[in-house]
């Protein structure tokens, strides 16, 4: 297997095409890490929520982390990890540019609200929360089986062989 550092190109090629993460934050030393749905634009990721724990704990700690992965294989993969600021996005003119991006964002996708705003049974409907996470560092990892196998790989229409060019070279 090879394993090859991520350009920043190559980190926002898989964050733009990312619908799911896993976003960490913490309170009092406590992590909880949670699976969302995402959408990048400029240094932004993008998400709603209804109101619970990781809006409460971002709340009061707004340093996050969100990992976001593409999986083909145990031996081929692609990582990007995420450092950057929670920030909430109220119904207030001051957060009207930023809320229209993320609608037109969220619009792109079917079913865009479930499940971050669908109740958990037997409760009420809770207002969906909008936020952003801004983009302060990130870093990824690819991976690729053998430089045998890497020709074949890139030969397929799929998401590493878009990797496998710019990163891995061929023998």
């Amino acid at each position: 297997m090879d394993i090859q550092e991520m350009t920043a190109p190559d980190c926002r090629a898989l964050l733009s095409r990312a619908t799911m993460a896993r976003l960490a934050c913490a309170r009092d030393n406590q992590p909880y890490i949670v699976p969302i749905h995402v959408d990048l634009d400029g240094d932004f990721l993008y998400g709603h929520a209804t109101l619970g724990q990781k809006i409460e704990w971002m709340r009061q700690n707004a340093q996050v982390c969100l990992e976001i992965d593409e999986l083909d294989s145990d031996r081929t993969w692609a990582t990007v990890v995420v450092f950057g600021h929670y920030e909430e996005l109220p119904h207030t003119a001051a957060h009207e540019s930023a809320r229209n991006v993320a609608e037109r964002l969220f619009q792109r996708h079917p079913s865009w609200w479930e499940p971050g705003s669908v109740p958990l049974a037997g409760q009420p409907q809770r207002p969906p929360i909008v936020f952003r996470i801004r983009i302060d560092r990130m870093s990824g990892r690819v991976a690729a089986p053998d430089s045998a196998k890497i020709r074949d790989a890139a030969r397929q229409p799929r998401w590493m062989a878009q990797i496998l060019r710019g990163v891995v070279s061929r023998p």
